[in-house]
């Protein structure tokens, strides 16, 4: 497919740790290995940058670390960069990203080195869930005791009784995407799963399961974002062009919500997207969604106009968003099958779709040349939506 549209922000080098459980190594080693391989083979140098911005949910409140920014510009050599901790829960990787896109769309910048970090797996379970349960509503939510898997499982329950979807559907999902997974050598679950391995895995929050959740994860993810001026004065070959970008939010307690089975914050910041691209969903070849749940990608591929309502479940049942269907979604193994080390997620998904885009994916999709990723944070109250282009 190809596209003749205003681009003005490019990608032009990438790097990723592999997603697992990283209990030996701080938030700044991942991020600095991340951006090592981004820098490796680009004439460009940390110390070229404009800005760094990082994406970064729980660092002050599972390692003790605040201050993200300077912190890990200066770690990987771009002290006198301007630099940000982004923090919007699950959200923060694709925040991060859409800022630095604006900030070289205003002029304000132009190369900016873009990252998301997570380190989880350094505390127990229940450390960890408390500290999740922050992007939720603290007095509606967690004080009354719903963790995630609970505000998840509310909104499939009430999914499943309003369109009748199985707990077979949602499986459906979660085969999908682990089987994905195994031929991505970033990815924490590289074993395939089978139907009754899921609907026999441990109950966590009916009707979810432990395989309809994803897993807690450590990474870091980075992509350099540069003007295509600078990529051009720079000699710098783009791996993917940025197309457009999308935003939106919503209550975050899920009692606020107008309806639990459908999520306007991800409409929304897809429609604003598809605008700035001048596209539509079905000019998108590929896509990696926001699945911290099965339920989530459901959901996500109706909100992004890839199905109506109620007939998110059959793309995985029928095939259709697998590797080899209409519309692949989550070929990397999304968060169910790769991971989810938050901060990193959006990013990463960035990540994954430029390797698609430069046909270099382990699981590569013939003829991608449009990309979209739907970066959620909390329970649907703050959506990001990025699309990418081929260069």
């Amino acid at each position: 497919m190809s596209c003749q549209l205003e681009m003005v922000a490019t990608i032009v080098g990438t790097g990723s740790t592999k997603y697992d459980k990283h209990p030996a190594s701080s938030s700044r080693e991942l991020f600095g290995e991340a951006a090592a391989e981004a820098f490796d083979g680009i004439d460009l140098t940390p110390a070229d940058l404009d800005a760094v911005y990082v994406g970064n949910f729980m660092g002050d409140l599972i390692e003790d670390q605040g201050h993200m920014g300077p912190l890990l510009a200066d770690h990987v050599g771009a002290r006198e960069a301007a630099s940000v901790r982004v923090e919007n829960a699950c959200a923060s990787g694709g925040t991060a990203v859409g800022q630095a896109v604006h900030a070289i769309e205003s002029g304000a910048a132009e190369a900016i080195l873009v990252g998301g970090v997570e380190q989880m797996s350094i505390a127990d379970i229940e450390h960890v869930t408390d500290a999740l349960a922050n992007a939720a509503d603290d007095v509606y939510e967690n004080e009354q005791g719903l963790t995630f898997p609970g505000i998840y499982a509310l909104m499939a329950r009430r999914y499943m009784h309003e369109f009748g979807v199985t707990e077979a559907d949602l499986a459906a999902v979660s085969i999908k995407n682990h089987n994905n997974a195994v031929a991505n050598p970033l990815s924490q679950f590289q074993t395939e799963v089978s139907q009754e391995e899921v609907l026999a895995s441990k109950p966590i929050a009916t009707p979810l399961r432990l395989y309809d959740a994803c897993p807690v994860s450590d990474g870091a993810s980075v992509v350099v974002v540069a003007s295509e001026s600078f990529a051009a004065a720079h000699d710098l070959d783009p791996a993917a062009h940025v197309l457009g970008t999308g935003q939106s939010s919503d209550a975050v307690a899920l009692q606020d919500r107008t309806a639990i089975t459908h999520t306007p914050a991800a409409e929304r910041a897809a429609t604003a997207a598809y605008d700035d691209a001048g596209l539509t969903p079905a000019d998108v070849d590929v896509a990696e969604v926001h699945d911290c749940f099965t339920i989530a990608e459901i959901m996500a591929v109706e909100a992004l106009g890839f199905y109506e309502r109620g007939e998110g479940a059959r793309g995985a049942v029928e095939g259709e968003t697998a590797l080899d269907g209409r519309r692949p979604v989550n070929p990397s193994g999304g968060l169910l099958g790769k991971g989810h080390p938050v901060g990193a997620t959006g990013v990463g998904q960035l990540v994954e779709l430029t390797k698609q885009l430069d046909g270099r994916h382990p699981n590569q999709v013939e003829d991608a040349d449009v990309a979209l990723a739907h970066n959620v944070g909390g329970s649907g109250a703050s959506t990001t939506v990025t699309i990418l282009g081929g260069a």
